[in-house]
């Protein structure tokens, strides 16, 4: 009989970091010869997508004793519970669950499915016998609720949509001569949008005038959150700020192609998807030392530990006209990105794996 090696995951669509890793990993998986399915609950997987997983609930007959079943731990769900339950071998990688703190007053509903994820993590402590993490801040965090020794499994991305193609129409946009300042993500609370405008605020005000600022993410969901952002961008009269939403991958790309700084102010960041893609695009990177942007910067970009709003945009300014400096930076930018493409996944996974497929 064939091994079988299936995830768990608690949403599946286009364009999720989590879903998109869980295909890379399950097409691994197959390569090896084993059975592989990604199982989902039914309401969470995208209906054009339905093929590509299989509805949880409807499933929990599918896995045997000698399976091995991976859950991708990011956030409350059924499927954290269910997981717990099967009679099967066990693995965990976790993606990180933002402390509830951050949401409490802008979003209280998500700030409970928060809050639900983090008790459910701590309760999945000593059920897997395999525990990863894709940064060793989350590794840190599963230890510190009694995991046993988690290892690192840095998030897999497919860095062939990043090279695709970039949408003319942004591209004309936005090459209009001003110095574009870029952030991407979601638009919650954790990510510090407003001290990324306050930074701007100094640079547009006081280093360089002709310049905009552009955030590439989601507001469904923390719209009091984005309305707060728009009142703020009132009151210091900034100019030439852009909060454009979600946007389509060529969109996106267009956006990287674009800019001249990428400025991270977030303050909890379980991986930081962006980074990367920052360095793919060659876009030197200003971030905020905190929780695994380090660790996924890897010594790449240019770091900083004080939110002192007015430095910062003195170094941004030093980043977009220094040629020296930023030619710098991009050197060890592309160094980073080349360790990172460079993994031997399959020979990783083996390795992590060894104690359930033995």
């Amino acid at each position: 009989m064939k091994r079988a090696i299936h995830q768990l995951v608690a949403g599946f669509s286009h364009g999720d970091a989590i879903s998109n890793e869980a295909l890379v990993l399950r097409g691994l998986f197959r390569s090896w010869g084993c059975e592989s399915d990604i199982f989902c609950e039914a309401r969470r997987i995208l209906p054009e997508l339905r093929s590509e997983a299989r509805d949880l609930a409807q499933s929990r007959g599918a896995f045997k004793p000698d399976d091995i079943v991976l859950l991708h731990l990011s956030i409350g769900s059924q499927v954290n519970d269910i997981f717990a339950e099967l009679p099967c071998r066990k693995a965990v990688l976790y993606h990180n669950i933002p402390p509830p703190e951050y949401f409490r007053g802008i979003q209280e509903q998500i700030g409970h499915n928060l809050a639900k994820g983090r008790e459910q993590a701590k309760r999945l402590a000593g059920k897997a016998q395999v525990v990863l993490a894709d940064s060793r801040f989350n590794a840190d965090e599963l230890e510190s609720w009694g995991y046993r020794e988690a290892h690192v499994l840095p998030l897999v991305l497919d860095l062939a949509r990043l090279r695709g193609a970039a949408d003319r129409a942004v591209l004309k946009k936005y090459d209009d001569g001003l110095i574009n300042i870029l952030f991407v993500g979601r638009c919650v609370p954790n990510k510090r949008l407003e001290d990324a405008l306050s930074a701007f605020h100094y640079f547009q005000r006081y280093v360089e005038p002709a310049s905009r600022f552009i955030h590439a993410g989601s507001f469904s969901g923390v719209e009091h959150y984005h309305a707060l952002l728009l009142t703020m961008m009132r009151d210091l009269q900034l100019q030439n700020v852009e909060l454009i939403g979600s946007v389509r991958q060529d969109e996106l790309n267009a956006c990287y192609k674009s800019a001249d700084l990428f400025l991270c102010m977030s303050e909890h960041e379980g991986f930081c998807i962006p980074l990367i893609e920052s360095l793919v695009h060659d876009v030197p990177v200003l971030a905020y030392a905190a929780a695994a942007v380090p660790d996924t910067l890897d010594g790449a970009g240019v770091l900083f530990r004080e939110k002192r709003h007015d430095l910062v945009a003195e170094m941004m300014g030093r980043l977009v006209r220094d040629a020296a400096l930023r030619d710098a930076v991009l050197r060890g930018q592309r160094e980073r990105l080349a360790r990172y493409e460079h993994r031997d996944l399959s020979a990783e996974l083996r390795t992590h794996l060894a104690p359930l497929l033995a």
